[in-house]
């Protein structure tokens, strides 16, 4: 039976029936994330977010079910919505929901409108902080701020913090645009977190999603990774790992120049499709692969994206191309093209370690959450005072959450002597 609050708070998920289950599953996570479990102990008792109004916009993941908690245990009221319309794990939506008390507004397999319609549902909050992955969360935040629509908010708006890559780049091409209205903290941009959580994070989870979705062997497949930014390296170190054969494309020369170093084949796409048997793209742009691509694709080359939105792979130029579809199962679709051909997309060409897979590993995440709590912390205590400009993580905070990650997995390591740091900080003594 459902506690009293969630009788009377606002929530839409998909079943609360799946809230034991999706209770389990976050208990899991919660033993894997010892540096933000930490965090919950430090802070539970003095409660810093005591009145702190958050909306939250990430992947409702079992991870992400240890960061409310953490964040309900430090005195926030929180509202929260999903970040991709196939990333939803609905028993932890009915969870935090039923056994937390929290106003979800989450499900999987929503269509466009549901989709933004929840981000408006959590909006209502009328929040000091936001919490986001991607940039949907903030960008509705300002239109709704630039019409009026606010909602006469009960207090200010102190600021907000993005997740992932393409948020960031978002979030910077508003404040270009001299359009940006709060503060942002960018935590991808911490080194806990794109050092971990995009290369291994993203590198396990991707191929982990690729695997559920077709079962297929890759080793000794040709596997064309799309753009070498973080994500793209953790995917080819991985894929490398299980015997493939990688070829990477790029449009940063220094970028390809790094893959070429590493030991990996450097092609256009046009030409990589050629020969690639699964293609995976990591790049946050769009139309990385398109029509001229598809036509030249193998029969039976496997389609994956791992950036944020589902615009890298064409799906209307796959569509075009295509004579017919055929759902395989339901994270795959065979797409039967005009020249004979088939190809397969996974998870409608959105996130494929969240469509086919779990999403990134409980230790890679605590690192990344435990960033965005102490950015969210950081928030409340300026209480508006901070510039409407994108912020980077102090380097403090970074090298605070990897020591703390380090003695949670049992290592020490050295420490500069004064000696050291005086002959660091000097210019003195040299040959």
């Amino acid at each position: 039976m459902a506690p009293a609050f969630a009788v009377f708070m606002e929530y839409r998920v998909k079943d609360l029936a799946l809230a034991e289950e999706g209770k389990r599953r976050i208990d899991w996570a919660e033993a894997h994330m010892p540096v933000l479990v930490a965090l919950r102990k430090k802070y539970s008792e003095t409660k810093p977010l005591k009145g702190i109004r958050v909306a939250g916009c990430l992947h409702v993941t079992k991870e992400t079910g240890v960061l409310v908690r953490t964040l309900k245990a430090a005195g926030a009221e929180l509202s929260w919505c999903g970040c991709n319309p196939l990333s939803t794990q609905d028993d932890v939506a009915a969870s935090l929901v039923k056994h937390d008390g929290v106003s979800v507004f989450a499900s999987r397999g929503v269509s466009t409108k549901e989709y933004y319609d929840d981000i408006h549902s959590s909006m209502k909050l009328n929040p000091h902080i936001t919490i986001d992955d991607g940039a949907d969360l903030t960008v509705e935040m300002h239109k709704a701020l630039e019409q009026g629509r606010n909602g006469g908010l009960a207090g200010p708006l102190y600021g907000g913090t993005e997740e992932t890559t393409t948020g960031v780049v978002r979030l910077r091409a508003l404040q270009k645009s001299g359009r940006l209205l709060y503060p942002v903290i960018a935590v991808n941009d911490a080194e806990t977190k794109h050092d971990f959580d995009n290369i291994y994070g993203t590198g396990q989870s991707a191929l982990d999603g690729i695997i559920r979705a077709t079962n297929v062997l890759l080793s000794g497949k040709n596997i064309v990774v799309a753009g070498y930014g973080h994500v793209g390296k953790g995917v080819a170190k991985r894929a490398s790992g299980l015997g493939a054969n990688v070829i990477v494309t790029e449009v940063d020369p220094i970028a390809a120049l790094k893959a070429k170093l590493d030991g990996f084949a450097v092609a256009t796409m046009n030409k990589a499709a050629e020969v690639g048997d699964v293609f995976i793209t990591t790049t946050g742009c769009k139309d990385v692969i398109v029509a001229d691509d598809i036509a030249k694709m193998k029969d039976g080359a496997i389609l994956a994206n791992a950036g944020h939105f589902n615009v890298e792979i064409s799906i209307p130029d796959l569509e075009k191309q295509s004579t017919g579809t055929k759902e395989i199962n339901q994270h795959t679709m065979q797409y039967s093209l005009k020249n004979g051909s088939r190809v397969y997309l996974i998870g409608e060409g959105r996130l494929v370690n969240l469509a086919a897979a779990e999403g990134h590993p409980s230790e890679v995440m605590d690192m990344s959450f435990a960033n965005q709590f102490l950015s969210v912390l950081k928030l409340a205590q300026s209480k508006g005072t901070m510039k409407p400009i994108v912020y980077n993580i102090d380097k403090q905070q970074d090298q605070e959450i990897a020591l703390a990650k380090l003695q949670s997995m049992g290592v020490d390591i050295d420490v500069l002597t004064p000696e050291q740091k005086a002959y660091l900080d000097g210019f003195a003594e040299g040959t």
